[in-house]
């Protein structure tokens, strides 16, 4: 009896085979639309199941195809192939514009990150408004990160997961390097001498007209 009672709770705990994990998973990342970690996806599968396995096979299975199995940060999505972007490119358009300061002010941060914000003003050569950092926050692409260990303990700011959803990034290491940026115009946006003094406020007013062409990038 007592045989008997065991052998059912073993298989009642028995993991599934793999290919059945994998189904789990892809139903999962299918069902979601935000990118699920390791841990979110094991939660919800049997017992015993090894969602990193099941992963790391999704992932192959689906090279090459019309969608993918990606990593966002400490997450897992299926998105559109890159190549296959376009096709998407009208339905994913952001409809709010970002000024060039608060796309100064997000390219800084991913690529200093973890930054204050003295470090971007100092970076910028101009004065960051607090308008500009609540629109980056509201748009959840940045976050606060642990505050500095100086005087005065200031917060610093550092990119989300969401940031790298959006942008097709696996981490902050895969963003464009100096030549992709100065191809979008980002390095030569530097302030010309003497202005110092501008907010953010003076800037986007001074260039409403060119800040468009810039905003593609983040669009």
């Amino acid at each position: 009896m007592s045989d008997t009672a065991d052998g059912i709770t073993e298989s009642l705990f028995e993991a599934p085979p793999m290919a059945e994990q994998e189904r789990m998973v892809e139903a999962i990342l299918f069902a979601t639309a935000e990118p699920q970690s390791k841990l979110q996806i094991e939660n919800r599968m049997p017992h015993g199941s090894d969602a990193a396995e099941a992963l790391q096979h999704l992932r192959k299975r689906y090279e090459g195809r019309g969608v993918n199995v990606v990593r966002v940060g400490d997450g897992w999505a299926i998105r559109t192939a890159p190549d296959l972007g376009f096709l998407m490119q009208k339905e994913t358009k952001e409809v709010r514009k970002l000024s060039r300061a608060a796309i100064e002010t997000l390219a800084i941060i991913a690529y200093h990150q973890p930054v204050t914000r003295s470090e971007i003003e100092e970076i910028r050569g101009v004065s960051v408004s607090s308008g500009t950092i609540d629109m980056l926050l509201e748009l959840e692409w940045i976050r606060l990160g642990r505050r500095r260990m100086t005087p005065g303990r200031p917060v610093t700011f550092i990119v989300t997961q969401n940031f790298l959803d959006h942008f097709g990034l696996e981490s902050a290491r895969d963003l464009p390097g100096v030549r992709e940026l100065r191809d979008a115009g980002l390095l030569d946006n530097r302030p010309p001498p003497g202005a110092h003094h501008l907010n953010d406020a003076d800037e986007e007013e001074a260039e409403d007209v060119g800040a468009e062409d810039q905003e593609d990038m983040f669009s």
